[in-house]
């Protein structure tokens, strides 16, 4: 990287669950992120689903938060037994789980005396050092420790908490996206994304191919943090398709759509 430029920051997420694994649930944790994280200019590199196991938690977190600015985890922050997530993160990080009394007054606040049980208390254990992350939904916090940032597994909740900490996220120039609606398969236009991606190394290139009544297409995705040089990655493209006779339009809707 060149004197000047920042070095990009980086995120893994971690969805930690058995009810995904299993097919139960759906996961929309990890779209909502990835989205949320380009916008910051946090490029997003990993991501993993893991089951609701102790030693397969510490090993994802482990692995990712040194090779990782940020890490993110969704999910395993709950008042019932198979939610081992803060237990997992201390034993990640070598630190004993303790009642973090600040969340313990917000779970008695929010509950009252008559119906904070053992079970919703469990929601205030965390790792020694633990920061809290507010949860202006339902009152149990998550959590920060180090460069992991533990997040509710309830979409609207995980939501919620990630807002609070966008003040909080460095990242850097926002990702944002170009792309060409080819009307040819992958095949037929593979070469041709080969040499512009030669061309702009500084770009992600990416094909995703689509069928749409009876035709088989691609888009062609150019990703990066420079508007200019998105266009003109594309506009290289445009030139070579139609040299090449192919059909193309330019395309600012959804990726994939």
């Amino acid at each position: 990287m060149s004197d000047g430029q920042v070095r990009p920051r980086t995120a893994a997420v971690i969805i930690i669950g058995n009810e995904i694994l299993s097919g139960r649930t759906r996961d929309a944790n990890l779209p909502f992120l990835a989205r949320e994280l380009a916008a910051l200019g946090i490029r997003l590199r990993e991501a993993r689903v893991v089951p609701d196991e102790i030693d397969a938690v510490v090993e994802a977190v482990n692995s990712c938060r040194r090779r990782y600015d940020w890490v993110f985890t969704t999910g395993g922050i709950g008042p019932t037994h198979d939610d081992i997530t803060a237990q997992a993160i201390a034993r990640a990080f070598g630190r004993p789980l303790v009642r973090h009394p600040e969340a313990e007054r917000r779970l008695r606040a929010w509950y009252g005396e008559d119906a904070l049980n053992a079970a919703r208390l469990k929601m205030a254990d965390m790792p020694e050092g633990a920061e809290l992350i507010d949860n202006p939904i339902s009152a149990a916090p998550g959590f920060r420790l180090s460069n992991v940032l533990v997040l509710a597994g309830i979409p609207e909740v995980a939501r919620a908490m990630f807002t609070t900490l966008r003040p909080v996220l460095a990242g850097g120039p926002p990702m944002a996206s170009r792309t060409l609606l080819v009307h040819a398969p992958e095949g037929d236009v593979a070469a041709l994304l080969a040499d512009i991606q030669r061309a702009f190394r500084d770009l992600e290139i990416g094909s995703y191919p689509f069928y749409r009544k009876g035709q088989v297409g691609t888009h062609a995705v150019f990703r990066g943090t420079d508007p200019a040089r998105l266009e003109a990655a594309r506009a290289a493209l445009a030139r070579r398709l139609e040299a090449a006779g192919i059909a193309f339009e330019r395309w600012d809707g959804a990726e994939g759509a």
